[in-house]
Formats: structure tokens, sequence, C-alpha cells
């Protein structure tokens, strides 16, 4: 790219060819407004909010779709503009039901700032607001279409940023409305609740049910830290008001998502309502009974002494955590291990990272369901069949990826996989545990045009495997077991555990937790601070969003006691 040198508002600015005009005068701190242009999505050009005056070219240009050219003279507050703005805005607040006071995005409502910057004060063309209907059938949030501007934000982020493409419009003109589907309740659509189009409404038309009304922008505390509810490790900014979660938005252009975040990462761990375990607890005659920390910690330490111990540890806690849980299993005589299964090591190719799927031009799914549980790497794959990358499925059973797939066999049928991709130049396998030897082998024919994902069920797994850890189950023949992490909660392990004394370290009552000798409680995710290790490798920050309540400690912590009482 060259250098392109243009004047905007008498300032001298350097842009570079390629680059809009609002593209240029952002880098330069130069404030053009906008309402239908966002950073994550296309330019539009539709809003008219942006129009700037160009010296010598003929009529207001549209900022966020003209390019700079060398030379070019800008005036982005000329007499022209902001009487076209002021016009726009006019249109706007007469079209639908504007009437701030009764918003929940009042104070923070990109429509508002902008009546505010240009002194609208009154309503220029008052009119009778048709009542336009409110769709509340999802859970998570809501679509008032009364303060819908028509934006199209949200239609452009479902087709670009999810590729689900569950949203469109409607009619024309004024009658023009957002729909779901041919024009289905959402909750009845084929939305995925990934949020995306909430984050990117610059009004009060798509409402989060959980934080409406909860604070405005300048009363609430944001804090960044990483998403534990997969392998992934999307970026999160976790929102918070009086110790209250209040939402959870994905952080534009951050790795590896680059914002995109699914209904588990955004939506789900908000409304979490099982019981905390926040004491720890003995069991004493039969029944488990709260109890200090120095007794419950060392009645523990007294039973790693003795007879032999087995670890099993779920990996959705940090790095630091699943170090330690292996270095107390090193002074004991026992072992530790994983209760989630890991995708076996290809054992050629090269390991892909998430935006490799977007540069892929052939793209294999095999023993892997993306869209039931790693869902951006899903998405990530619908956004690559949009661009035009050609998508095989191999498998025995249904998947939800087979809708955009070319092909679809079973694993008997994989070389058939290979044919077609022979041709291609960039070849990602996306797998995980159901991963059959035979599909192993067969593409290793591929050589270095193969990349490979490998999606291990546990949401920490590469920080676990660093950590030394591996796939384990109860080996029956343990005279106590030591059980931790939420995965951990799984009332089908009692019956493998053949009465042995237990103990579990788990953020909420379950009935493992109820059987157990020993309960330690443990943090939740937005309580926990430390590192985890994501798929692709990179070490993360989890940052502690809200304090742990009175009672619990962290986890690494409290293993770190138990290795002092071994010494």
């Amino acid at each position: 790219m060259s250098e392109v040198q243009l004047t905007i508002d008498g300032q001298k600015v350097v842009a570079q060819s390629g680059q809009t005009i609002l593209e240029a005068a952002q880098s330069a701190g130069i404030d053009v407004p906008t309402l239908c242009h966002h950073p994550a999505l296309t330019s539009w050009g539709a809003c008219r909010m942006c129009l700037v005056e160009v010296k010598g070219v003929r009529g207001l240009q549209a900022s966020c779709t003209s390019p700079v050219a060398d030379g070019m003279e800008v005036q982005t507050e000329s007499d022209a503009a902001v009487e076209v703005r002021k016009f726009v805005l006019e249109l706007l607040f007469a079209e639908r039901n504007h009437y701030c006071m009764f918003c929940q995005m009042s104070g923070d409502c990109e429509l508002q700032d902008m009546a505010y910057r240009y002194g609208l004060d009154h309503f220029t063309y008052p009119r009778p607001y048709d009542k336009l209907p409110l769709d509340a059938s999802r859970k998570y949030f809501i679509m008032d279409h009364n303060r819908c501007i028509l934006c199209m934000r949200c239609v452009r982020a479902c087709s670009e940023i999810t590729a689900n493409h569950t949203l469109n419009v409607r009619e024309r003109g004024s009658e023009s409305m957002i729909m779901a589907d041919l024009n289905i309740p959402f909750g009845d659509s084929t939305c995925v609740e990934c949020g995306s189009c909430l984050q990117v409404c610059p009004t009060g038309a798509l409402i989060d049910a959980r934080s409406a009304y909860g604070g405005r922008e300048k009363d609430v505390t944001h804090t960044e830290t990483t998403c534990m509810q997969c392998s992934i490790g999307c970026t999160l900014d976790v929102v918070t008001r009086y110790n209250r979660l209040l939402r959870v938005d994905g952080v534009w252009d951050s790795e590896p998502s680059g914002g995109l975040l699914c209904v588990d990462g955004r939506f789900k761990p908000l409304y979490d309502n099982r019981k905390r375990v926040t004491a720890p607890m003995v069991r004493r005659d039969g029944k488990l009974v709260e109890s200090g920390w120095d007794e419950a910690l060392g009645v523990v330490a007294e039973q790693l002494k003795n007879g032999t111990s087995q670890g099993l540890a779920a990996c959705a806690t940090t790095n630091e955590t699943l170090d330690a849980f292996s270095k107390l299993f090193g002074k004991v005589n026992g072992e530790a291990g994983l209760l989630e299964p890991v995708a076996p090591a290809l054992g050629y190719g090269t390991e892909a990272n998430l935006s490799d799927i977007l540069d892929a031009d052939f793209i294999v799914v095999a023993g892997a369901q993306p869209l039931d549980y790693q869902r951006v790497v899903g998405y990530f794959i619908h956004r690559a069949a949009d661009n035009g990358a050609r998508i095989a499925v191999i498998t025995d059973s249904e998947n939800k990826l087979s809708e955009r797939a070319e092909m679809t066999v079973s694993y008997g049928d994989t070389d058939r996989v290979i044919r077609a991709a022979a041709d291609a130049e960039k070849v990602v396998l996306v797998y995980s545990v159901g991963l059959k030897s035979k599909v192993q082998a067969a593409f290793r024919e591929l050589g270095d045009k193969l990349t490979y994902l490998a999606l291990s069920p546990g949401r920490n797994q590469k920080g676990a495997t660093a950590g030394g850890l591996r796939t384990a189950e109860p080996n029956g023949a343990a005279t106590q077991y030591f059980l931790m992490g939420e995965q951990a909660e799984d009332p089908a392990l009692l019956e493998k555990l053949n009465g042995a004394f237990t103990v579990v370290q788990a953020s909420y009552v379950s009935p493992l937790v109820e059987g157990a000798d020993v309960v330690l409680p443990a943090p939740v995710w937005y309580e926990r601070a430390g590192h985890m290790t994501n798929i692709e490798g990179d070490v993360k920050v989890v940052s502690q969003v809200l304090p742990m309540p009175e009672g619990v400690r962290d986890d690494a912590v409290v293993l770190a006691a138990l290795i002092d009482l071994l010494q």
C-alpha cells in the first residue's frame, strides 16, 4: 500500500491507498458521525450521517465508502453537510417512536447522541406513531421494532460475522421491517443467539433482557478477560455494576475470534442458577456439615499421606491451578489425570489457527461437531463457505455442518474427500475425539497443503497437557479420589469410585458433591484469575471480574496449601 496525502478540516493527513475518507479521518483523530457504519462490518453508506464535502466533487460524499485520493481536500462539518445530517436525524425521529425517556438505551444511544450533537430539541415532523410489534420470543434478548432505524447493522452482523443469515428485511419504504427467516418469531427461527446483532445495534431496538435498565455506560465497570466455556478462548468484555453481572460483549479485532462470541460465551453463564458451594464441608456421622478451611484441608492432607490416591481434574480452570494439581500428586503415592478425552495427535501437517479457516479453499470436518460445542469454529466454517470454500463432512451420524457442505460421506468413503481435496491449495482438517484412525492415515497424502485444528472437549486442554495431565478414569485401586472442577460434577462417576474416600473441589452443588467425604468450594468463571492456553496455543489472561464469596478460595491457593501440609 502506498501513502496518500490529503487535507481534512484543514489538517494534513497521511492515509494509505484503499482507505476510505472515514478511516483516514478516524486515524487522524477527526470525529465523523456515523449510524449505519460499524468497524466490524462492511461499509454500507445508507444512513447519510457521514456525508462530507470534497473540494471539486459535485454533491456530498459518504465518507464510509469514498476512497481517499492524493491531494483531496475534505470538510467534515461544512454548512451543507451539517444541514443534511440534521434533516436525516429529523426524519429518523419522525419515522418511529424514539421517545428517549422510555427507552432502556437512553444515555447510551448513538441516535440520541447525534441528536444532542446537532441540537435537536423537539420533533420537527410530529406524527401519530404506528404501534409496531415487540418480539420477546427469545430468552436472552428482545427486538423492539419501534426503536429500529433500519441501519441494517444487525442484518449485516448476522450475515458477515456469524454467517447464519437469519435476519433480513421485509416490505419496502416506510413499511420496511427487520424479520427473522420468512417472518417468523425470532424464538422459532434459525437464530443461534450469538448476540452479534445485539452488540452492534446503535439504538434500543435490540435489548439485552438481563442488563436492560441496569446502568448507563458511565455507571458500569468493564473487565477484559478470556472465555473458558470451551477451548477457543475468545476475549470477553464483562460488564458489571454493584458486584452484579450485567452482560458479556465480544472485543472487536481481538484474538482469536475477532469479537465473535457464541451463546455459551455471551449468555448462558449469566443465567446459571445452580446452588453454589460457599464453604468447606466434611462428612461427620454420615452427613456433610460445614467446617473451617484448616479442618477440611487437614483431613484431605491426612488421607493423601496414607494409601493410594488418584486425582481427576476437569480442565475448565486456569493453568496455575492445573499446574498445582499436577504438583500435588507428585508429592503423594498416586497419579493425576484428566476427566475429559483429548483429540488424538495427527502426527503430520501443520497446526492451524482459527483465521486459517477463512483462508482455506477446502475444509474437512471429521469426528467433530463444532456447531454443538466449539460454535465459533462452526461459524468460521460458515463464513468460509460464504467466501467460496468447499466443505466436506466425514461422519456416520448427523452433523449440522452438512447443511453447508458440498459433500457428507461416511468414514468408509473418506477416499472421496481426499480426491476432492487434491486440487485445493489450502486444506484445513477440523477434527475432535471422534476422528477414526483410517481418516487420520488417509489425509497424510495431502502433504504440505494440509493444516489441522484439533478440537478437544476440555476447556483448557492445552494448559492441562502442558501441566503433564493426561486423560484417565477412576482406576478402581485408589483408596481415595480427589476430583476437581465443574466437569467432575458427573453423578455417573459415583459408580466408578467404589465407595472410596472422595474429595470434591467444585463450584456448585451436585450429586457428586453430595456423595463426597470432603467438599472444597471453588470459584466460578468470573471469580478466577490466572491464565489459560487457548486452541491456538496462546497463553491468555483470565481476569477476576467479581470477588469470590466469603468462604471460597482460589483453586490454586487451596492446592498450594495442601502441598505445604504434605511437606
